[in-house]
């Protein structure tokens, strides 16, 4: 693959900033929607996906970690990228789910409880600080800003990494009370 040219680096940033600030709100605004629609239900499996999504993106981010390691660009540039992708397609599906259904309440009981909430409040807080951290990374390695990019990965990736595999976890632990 061949590095995008950089572009105006006020206009890319301008984007990554206004991406990062719409996609949450549009997220939050989507979850305070009463009226739901009805999709089929096809939707209902859309849980499931996303915890299926958010492990291949957990195993793809260490993959990317690996390749990098071992000096081998290319694959991580296709395993990074895929991950970037499965992101989108989570995003969707998130979306879809949150449209046509309520949001699942968590039914467990004891020191179970005050761990669930710990994972879910932090993994949806730093789902909304990683997007901003995920575009910068992206746009610098495809623009060929390979100095900036590895600053910027120094804390993607952590981030990143935490937010799927508690993603995964989430899932794991909500699943039970999912009404089917």
């Amino acid at each position: 693959m061949q590095a995008l040219q950089p572009v105006q680096e006020q206009k890319v940033s301008r984007i990554i900033n206004i991406l990062s600030i719409v996609i949450p709100v549009a997220v939050a605004v989507m979850l305070g929607v009463r009226l739901k629609l009805d999709l089929g239900t096809w939707t209902s499996y859309l849980p499931h996906v996303n915890g299926i999504i958010n492990s291949i993106t957990s195993v793809l981010l260490l993959m990317g970690l690996y390749f990098i390691r071992q000096k081998n660009v290319v694959a991580h540039k296709r395993t990074m990228l895929t991950a970037f992708a499965l992101g989108s397609v989570f995003l969707v599906c998130y979306i879809l789910y949150h449209l046509t259904h309520e949001s699942t309440p968590f039914g467990g009981q004891g020191w179970i409880r005050p761990i669930y909430y710990f994972l879910l409040v932090s993994h949806i807080v730093l789902s909304i600080v990683v997007v901003w951290f995920v575009l910068r990374a992206v746009y610098f390695a495809l623009s060929g800003q390979i100095t900036r990019h590895k600053r910027t990965v120094k804390w993607t990736f952590p981030i990143w990494l935490y937010v799927s595999v508690t993603g995964v976890i989430v899932y794991l632990l909500i699943k039970p009370y999912y009404l089917h």
